[in-house]
């Protein structure tokens, strides 16, 4: 018997580990949706009318589409936001420090 819970109790440790480590891969998977009428296509790009707004998103040959995309029809487009490039600075030393000198704000 006691082989048989070690045997579990092993099981149910790798699932909690594997989770663990997999949820921060997750997180860059997240995925977003906007719904309206197309108002340009072509092979790069989508755009989109969002109330007031414009969505233009970009494609590429593995977007995956379904039904006819034309201008003037009604779409849902899922996308995920994925950062191409980070360019960090160093911190400046004196932001974050409050000058002495001038009247606190309130």
């Amino acid at each position: 018997m006691k082989t048989a819970s070690r045997s579990a109790f092993t099981f149910v440790s790798a699932l909690l580990l594997g989770a663990t480590l997999a949820s921060p891969a997750r997180a860059a998977d997240k995925a977003y949706q906007v719904t309206g009428p197309v108002l340009e296509v072509s092979d790069t790009s989508i755009t989109i009318q969002k109330n007031k707004e414009k969505w233009q998103l970009a494609r590429t040959k593995d977007t995956k589409v379904t039904g006819q995309l034309k201008v003037g029809a009604k779409v849902t487009v899922m996308y995920t936001m994925t950062a191409t490039s980070i360019d960090a600075k160093a911190a400046d030393k004196s932001a974050g420090k409050a000058d002495k000198g001038a009247p606190a704000k309130k």
